[in-house]
């Protein structure tokens, strides 16, 4: 298969390093590209490149910035159907819920456009009698995005449009696992008329990163992935200095009252557990049932779930999709073992799943396992795949305990027709995203993508105004400028 390029100052370049790995479509279990493991000498010129682009890319208008991400909006929604195809044979998701991904990716183009805006400073006159203050925002120079394979384009898009309109320089390394569609952006955004040098793409695995996160002239990283990955991103990266913004796993909670309409709790239960086969890191990964809406929830999830199709996410047909590799779908099945293994009661079991015609692929049906030990393995660790756990307590205050117990915060959705019962949990559940009568919580491109505890690790999230914070610096200026020194001119 064709070994992928690097994507240096506007030039598709050969990567030094001899060694690659093999990206793999997941429906079919066949090779599709060869991605070379770049290094520190490949990541050095990456950046050297963005380098020497960003003094002439900070001196250009924030107005005349944008103008590039406006062609690129247009140039997206031309596109669509191709990279949605694109996202589908190398990260498993059905067309539909690629294309999906597409729209909340664009919309962050949008938000972004509005830099002239979200980049303004303030000021205030006279702070003392002839002096004036004003915060001005500078861009950071070169900075750095590490995507993972779940959503290789909306992901890029949360940080990419951003940190450029913002003025800097990017060095981007995509996953290893799904790297097509980085590739597909950065023609989409040399189309649209960035110039060379401002995005440039590094393929690679785990020593790419830490090259990235070693280099002096690399002022900021944005990470998306697990939350060992996450830990390890954050610490490494803040111990040479950089800014970071690193967003980790999750074990995503959802409530349920007996007053919700349990038919349409269902539903979106459902979608949110397996769709993109439950690997989002806004999935509903375990569901806690209150008082008697657990014999109701558990006929209708079982119902919701055998609806959904599983195969190919090329075939319309299809709402389920695979696992991304064999490794993952070797660890899913383990831990809906060691679910069993520690009390749960399989209502469906999803495990050796074989699709006629795509016998290589990675499927896991979708799995749900009631009775889940609230301190056992799997309702305390992150599946990331299309396993739903179901618990059962009296109280809501035992809901609300159970969720602030877990070492993650991504996450918390209520069920309930009870606003003041909608109030207190909103109020009180330790997570950064909340959903009421939601099953996936995820904020619009004009917010910030938050999460709490070991989801998270940083001060300013991905999107909207956060964003903007994180990509620039800010300077106040302090003048006095005294009478006596006045001229008429």
């Amino acid at each position: 298969m064709a070994r992928l390029k690097n994507y240096v100052g506007g030039t598709w370049t050969e990567a030094s390093a001899a060694a690659d790995l093999a990206a793999v479509d997941p429906a079919r279990g066949a090779e599709i590209a060869r991605v070379p493991c770049s290094g520190a000498a490949d990541v050095g010129r990456a950046v050297e490149a963005a380098a020497k682009a960003f003094p002439g890319w900070r001196r250009t208008p924030a107005g005349e910035r944008v103008q590039v991400l406006f062609r690129l909006k247009a140039l997206l929604e031309g596109a669509r159907g191709e990279l949605a195809r694109t996202i589908t044979e190398e990260c498993g998701k059905t067309l539909a819920e690629a294309e999906a991904e597409l729209r909340r990716g664009i919309e962050n183009v949008e938000a972004a456009c509005a830099i002239p805006t979200l980049m303004q400073g303030y000021n205030s006159e006279d702070i003392a009698p002839g002096i004036d203050e004003t915060l001005i925002r500078q861009p950071l120079g070169v900075v750095a995005v590490i995507a993972p394979f779940n959503f290789p384009a909306m992901i890029p898009l949360w940080f990419l449009p951003y940190a450029i309109a913002c003025g800097n320089a990017v060095v981007f390394k995509p996953s290893e696992k799904a790297p097509a569609t980085a590739v597909a952006l950065a023609r989409l955004f040399e189309s649209a008329g960035l110039p060379p040098g401002l995005l440039n793409i590094v393929h690679g695995s785990r020593e790419a990163v830490d090259a990235l996160l070693d280099h002096p002239d690399i002022r900021a990283v944005s990470f998306v992935g697990s939350s060992p990955v996450a830990r390890h991103v954050y610490a490494r990266g803040a111990a040479a200095g950089k800014r970071l913004q690193c967003q980790g796993g999750a074990k995503n909670v959802a409530v349920v009252l007996p007053d919700a309409d349990l038919e349409m709790t269902a539903a979106i239960l459902a979608d949110s557990a397996f769709g993109c086969a439950g690997q989002r890191c806004l999935a509903t990964s375990l569901a806690i049932t209150v008082g008697d809406a657990r014999g109701p929830v558990e006929d209708l999830l079982v119902r919701e779930a055998g609806r959904r199709v599983v195969g190919s996410g090329l075939d319309p047909a299809v709402r389920m999709g695979p696992l991304i590799s064999a490794d993952s779908r070797a660890r899913v099945e383990a831990l809906i073992g060691s679910g069993l293994r520690e009390g749960a009661r399989a209502i469906l079991d999803g495990r050796d799943t074989r699709i006629p015609g795509l016998e290589g692929g990675y499927f896991v049906r979708p799995t749900i396992l009631a009775d889940v030990p609230p301190d056992g393995t799997l309702a305390r660790t992150e599946v990331f795949g299309p396993v739903l756990g179901l618990l059962r307590v009296r109280t809501i205050d035992e809901a609300i305990d159970l969720v602030n117990r877990s070492a993650f915060g991504n996450q918390a959705c209520l069920f309930t027709t009870s606003g003041a019962a909608a109030r207190r949990f909103r109020y009180e559940v330790q997570a950064g995203n909340v959903g009421i009568n939601l099953g996936v919580a995820a904020p619009v491109a004009s917010f910030p993508f938050s999460g709490w505890k070991g989801s998270f690790f940083g001060d300013l999230h991905g999107q909207g105004r956060d964003a903007v914070e994180f990509y620039t610096d800010k300077k106040v200026v302090i003048e006095r400028w005294p009478s006596q020194w006045s001229r008429t001119f």
